[in-house]
């Protein structure tokens, strides 16, 4: 739920070409050593969610994204008494625009974070387009996942291990959604999880700001990763990791320890919130690698004109998969991403 900072500090320094385009001010920014990375602000270039068929066929490539709802809970539901008071209330209205912006995302695998229930789910992915599944957990929020029909899948057990909070910690953690989709010939199993706040780009030897508790959490993820590998698995790994992992994270660096991974936002700058660095993340193992679209990284943002305070404080991320395309060619210099805004 925590809302994304506006620089970072990586072990390299930051080059920063600027340039003018179409009247935005963007910085294209290459990793270097010691420096502080600067905003970069948005393309206004939405994604045209028209020319993007609304069916699955056998050998379309699927478009997976994660979306941190921010407390999404239904008002007249049994939790929302129990909820902190100052999280986000929706009306009608709210989960009407919600499901417009999820309708306009148009995505085939779509990884939740901070959702109540299924039902709540259902109000912004309704039932006759996607199925809907989660952790089952007794926390108010859970992560889930929105996978169009008819796409076929079936949940594996709850990754309870990413709870590693102690049994008489006050608020225990969330698991990790576990669930195996098979796109066209090929299985591919999906990890979405929402981890511990607050080691936002902090060094691993950090004993404070709950970093002993995500790392922990990622050493859960390294034995995870360890599994799909031996398995020989196409897997995703993808939600909210509230950490700005670029390539040169110790704490990628970790997980890319146990297997080689690909992740599809590095070198970029999200136009969420007029810039910023990415604490949503998808991550590609496995044959899953070789699958991704060249170029098709994006970012749906809220229209500023429209944008209440109860829609969300995350803008959901997405990227194009293609089971039985080759490799993609090298990835382009690191620039500022188009935004995927609702026209």
């Amino acid at each position: 739920m925590a809302r994304f900072a506006h620089s970072l500090t990586l072990s390299g320094a930051v080059l920063l070409l600027a340039t003018t385009v179409s009247g935005t001010f963007t910085q294209r920014a290459l990793a270097s050593q010691t420096a502080e990375h600067e905003l970069i602000a948005p393309i206004p270039k939405p994604e045209d969610a028209s020319s993007v068929p609304t069916t699955t066929t056998p050998g379309r490539p699927l478009k997976l994204a994660t979306w941190n709802m921010e407390w999404l809970i239904a008002e007249d539901g049994p939790l929302a008494a129990t909820a902190p008071p100052d999280r986000p209330h929706r009306t009608a209205a709210d989960f009407e625009k919600l499901a417009a912006y999820a309708q306009h995302l148009d995505a085939d695998i779509i990884g939740l974070q901070e959702v109540d229930a299924n039902a709540t789910a259902e109000r912004i992915f309704p039932a006759r387009t996607y199925q809907i599944f989660m952790t089952d957990d007794a926390l108010l929020q859970h992560p889930a996942l929105a996978i169009r029909k008819p796409l076929r899948a079936h949940k594996n057990p709850d990754l309870v291990e990413l709870d590693v909070a102690l049994p008489t910690a006050a608020h225990q953690l969330r698991r990790g959604l576990d669930v195996t989709v098979e796109a066209g010939t090929s299985p591919l199993r999906i990890l979405v999880l929402h981890l511990k706040t607050g080691c936002w780009d902090n060094p691993v030897a950090e004993r404070q700001h709950n970093c002993p508790t995500l790392l922990q959490q990622f050493g859960v993820l390294q034995n995870w990763i360890s599994a799909r590998a031996a398995a020989h698995e196409a897997f995703v790994i993808m939600g909210d990791f509230n950490r700005r992992m670029t390539v040169y994270d110790p704490f990628f660096l970790l997980l890319n320890h146990a297997a080689p991974l690909s992740l599809t936002t590095a070198g970029w700058a999200s136009p969420c919130e007029n810039g910023s660095y990415f604490i949503d993340h998808i991550l590609l193992g496995g044959a899953a690698q070789s699958w991704l679209q060249p170029h098709s990284l994006r970012v749906m943002t809220y229209r500023p004109d429209t944008q209440p305070a109860t829609l969300s404080d995350h803008c959901a991320v997405s990227v194009r998969l293609g089971p039985q395309t080759p490799a993609p060619s090298p990835a382009p210099t690191p620039t500022a991403l188009p935004s995927d805004t609702l026209p």
